[in-house]
């Protein structure tokens, strides 16, 4: 098969997988509801409990995943592409640390409680920090090179966790707020969360999907791109504006969840090969799918609770990075 079928069939394959998981995210859980109901409660405006279900529970945990997902696929391997890192994920500019540090803090500082409330100090303190870092990595007379902003990243995502730490263990009540949110879960999130982090993920997405050439430039080498026209400055601050932004909605909402952006934009270039346009484009696809399903195990393996979708994604994708990575070696980047 030719790589340019072998792309297409991907996608396909792709798109069915997520159709498929949205239908099971809308109809599995701790009550199975079949698939007329979903039909009726969504189409139909059918009443009674399980409509109810299915229209403020189960759809706004769906939109809430295929953003979150979207976002961390995206950011994944817009973050090895930049990066030149094939271990980078959406936490290696500090991303994460600082959401965090914004919710321990608005949390302590404020009393805010609801997931409404502070996930704009989440997106806040995760666009500081990513800023932050790309300041400091881009000190001097040289530009932000990727070995220097992962350093940077490193550093700072290891000061901020010491704070974070510090700060739950002499509060207990910051703790007890803060552990159900650094879980990394769908639920309890409403509509107002899913509109509240469409904004981000959608113009961090349209960035992103348009950086593809350039970077395939950019991997060339920076003078080699240079000749192509490619200007790695204006693509490297370009990419962490994406990066922010995708990483930033999808933390906010969804507290941290790993292994997604780090396992998908391998299991795409091992398909694609490296064409960062077919890279990104997969990745929008498997990663949202592979988290979906990942909450919808995550809902029957401990009826009548759940586990949260963070530690599913934990179990699923390092079993999948594990394979990859034996059955082929990372490619450079």
């Amino acid at each position: 098969m030719s790589i340019a079928a072998r792309r297409w069939s991907a996608l396909g394959l792709g798109l069915a997988a997520l159709l498929a998981t949205a239908i099971l995210a809308v109809a599995v859980g701790t009550r199975w509801i079949a698939p007329a109901e979903v039909w009726d409660a969504l189409f139909a405006g059918g009443h009674g409990a399980n409509g109810e279900i299915v229209r403020n529970l189960r759809l706004p945990r769906l939109l809430l995943g295929l953003e979150v997902g979207v976002a961390l696929g995206l950011a994944g391997a817009l973050m090895q592409a930049l990066t030149r890192n094939p271990l980078a994920d959406p936490g290696l500019l500090g991303v994460n640390a600082g959401a965090a540090t914004a919710v321990v803090l608005a949390t302590a500082l404020l009393g805010l409680s609801r997931l409404t409330e502070y996930v704009w100090f989440a997106f806040l303190g995760a666009a500081v920090v990513s800023l932050l870092v790309y300041a400091l990595g881009s000190r001097g007379r040289s530009e932000a090179t990727p070995a220097r902003m992962a350093l940077v990243g490193t550093a700072v995502t290891a000061a901020l966790s010491s704070f974070v730490a510090a700060m739950i263990l002499l509060q207990p009540q910051v703790f007890r707020q803060f552990r159900f949110w650094e879980l990394g879960s769908l639920a309890g999130r409403g509509f107002t969360v899913v509109a509240q982090v469409a904004p981000f993920v959608f113009i961090g997405a349209l960035l992103a999907l348009a950086l593809g050439g350039r970077l395939n430039a950019l991997a060339l080498g920076e003078d080699k791109g240079r000749a192509l026209g490619a200007h790695p400055g204006r693509i490297r601050g370009a990419g962490a504006v994406a990066v922010t932004l995708l990483c930033g909605a999808a933390t906010a909402a969804a507290g941290p969840i790993a292994f997604v952006g780090l396992t998908v934009p391998h299991l795409a270039r091992a398909i694609t090969g490296p064409d960062q346009r077919w890279v990104l484009t997969l990745s929008l696809v498997f990663a949202p799918a592979l988290l979906l399903i990942a909450d919808v195990v995550g809902r029957v393996v401990d009826r009548p609770g759940e586990v949260q979708v963070a530690v599913v994604t934990a179990f699923l994708g390092a079993p999948i990075f594990i394979a990859i990575v034996r059955r082929r070696r990372i490619a450079r980047l």
